[in-house]
This record gives C-alpha cells, structure tokens and sequence, in this order.
C-alpha cells in the first residue's frame, strides 16, 4: 500500500487488526511503526519475524522515502530531518495517533529525528544498535570488524571510515565481506536478495561530506518526552555499544531503559530471538 506524505509516495504494509473484538466492546491495540536500517534498504528484514507481536499491537512497517518501494524522491530531501518529519506526517495521514516508533540502526537515529522534532507525538520509542552521532567511533568499529572478520575485513573497515573511500565498488564488497559479520548467528543468505535495494541513497548519506558523517542528535534528545528502550550487543562492529551507552546517558533518566545483550551484534534480535523480542514485548505491553 502507498500514501501520499509530504509530497511523495511512502511504501507501507500492516499486519494485525487496529480494532480486536473484547468482552462487548472493540479494544483498539496500540500502532507499532517499524522503521529498517540502511539507508538503501527497506523493510523486509523484520519479515516475518515481527508478525508475532500482531497479537499486541498493529504491526506496521514503513519504507522511507528514496528507499525500499517508496518514491525516489530527491537526494536533497535525503535527510534526517526530513525522515523525521515524514514519519510524523505519514502517522497524521493514516490516523495513527501515539504510535510506538521502532528503530534499528539507521531506523534508531530516524527514530531520534522524529521523536526530537515532534515530541509530544510518539507514546513510545525503540531504539536497537542506534547511534545520536555520525563520525564517530571509527577505531572501535575498526577493531571490532577486524576482530571478527579477519584482516581483508579490518582493512575494508579502514578504508570506509578513515579513507573516506565511498562508491558503488565498496559498497558491494562491504555486503559481501563485512555484513556477514554484523552478527554472531549467520543471517538468512536470502535476506539482502529479498530486499529491494536503493544503494544511490546510502553512498548519498554516506559520502565523506553527507550527513551520516556529520549528524549530531545527541543535545536534543533531552527533547524526548516518551519512555524509550534503548538496545544494543556488545560485539556490534557497526554501532559499538558506546553507541546506545551514548544515547542512553543523553535522554532524560526517568524515561529509559537500557538493555545490553553481550555476545550479541547488529540489530540484537537476530543473535538473541528470544530475549530480545520478550523485552520488546514487555515494554510494548507496560
């Protein structure tokens, strides 16, 4: 299904019903709003393992703009803000009032621009492997990859973080060489085939000028006025868990929960199904 948001045509699908039939009268779930990582991906990779929190909630899972089956758009409007905003703005054109906003990864810091920019909106936030800040942590993420993946995959980390080196040739090495070590437990090899990829947006992003190289959320997320669960692993070569520690110390303390997952990488569900969807479906639930 597609809808008109700020202009363009967003990409989004649902699983379970909004309204559930409750001893004579129609309880309505709340809305959970997943937003994948990337930027170039969409949101096929919580398929289908997210299906199982339709029991508790209407589950819907969103593509952003210029990623996934969305519209392209302009890589001017390739940005965190305006992400941000597209979010708020497709909640208000379906109704969705006080979501619960899921975000992993690149969907955590789109989270964080959404739930700054409007933070009288969302009921709840989730945030997994996210960082507040792009530039950062670049030996860590160089150590860990190493660690992990050998010396071609230490020196592919070397060239993308400290080189600047950003192109369609490294972009495709980096799937083939340093995704598969994002994680402990060998991911689907199906996975990046189901996706339908945009990778014009993440060299975008990316490039040693763009703005994942410059973004700094951390000072507004004071802003936020929801209880947020923040997760990260601690063998996370991608956003070290500095990371989530960072965002962590950066919202308002009544409003956290942070949950560490040691032995754990990116995304954290993949490596730990059981306990991190239990901690999901707990907060979701409180």
């Amino acid at each position: 299904m597609r809808v008109v948001v700020n202009g363009i045509r967003l990409f989004f699908d649902v699983e379970g019903a909004g309204l559930e039939p409750r001893a004579g009268s129609m309880r309505e779930k709340p809305t959970l709003i997943l937003l994948h990582g990337g930027p170039g991906m969409d949101h096929t990779g919580y398929k289908p393992r997210f299906s199982q929190l339709a029991d508790l909630c209407q589950v819907v899972y969103l593509d952003h703009r210029g990623n996934g089956r969305s519209d392209p758009a302009t890589p001017e409007t390739w940005t965190l803000a305006q992400w941000g905003d597209d979010v708020y703005a497709f909640c208000e054109a379906l109704g969705i009032s006080r979501p619960i906003v899921y975000g992993a990864s690149f969907g955590g810091a789109v989270a964080m621009s959404y739930a700054t920019r409007h933070p009288g909106h969302p009921a709840k936030l989730i945030l997994v492997s996210a960082e507040a800040a792009g530039g950062a942590y670049f030996a860590q993420r160089i150590a860990m990859f190493e660690r992990l993946g050998g010396p071609e995959v230490g020196a592919l980390a070397h060239r993308r973080y400290l080189e600047g080196q950003v192109d369609a040739a490294m972009l495709q090495d980096w799937i083939r060489l340093a995704f598969p070590v994002y994680n402990r437990t060998p991911r689907d090899p199906e996975a990046v085939t189901r996706a339908r990829l945009r990778p014009e947006v993440n060299l975008w992003f990316t490039r040693p000028d763009g703005e994942g190289r410059r973004y700094d959320l951390r000072p507004a997320l004071s802003r936020v006025q929801c209880p947020t669960l923040v997760m990260g692993g601690e063998e996370d070569p991608m956003t070290p868990i500095i990371c989530q520690e960072e965002i962590a110390a950066a919202l308002p303390r009544h409003l956290v929960r942070f949950e560490r997952f040691p032995g754990c990488g990116h995304g954290v569900v993949h490596d730990a199904p059981e306990r991190a969807m239990a901690v999901i479906r707990e907060f979701v639930a409180s």
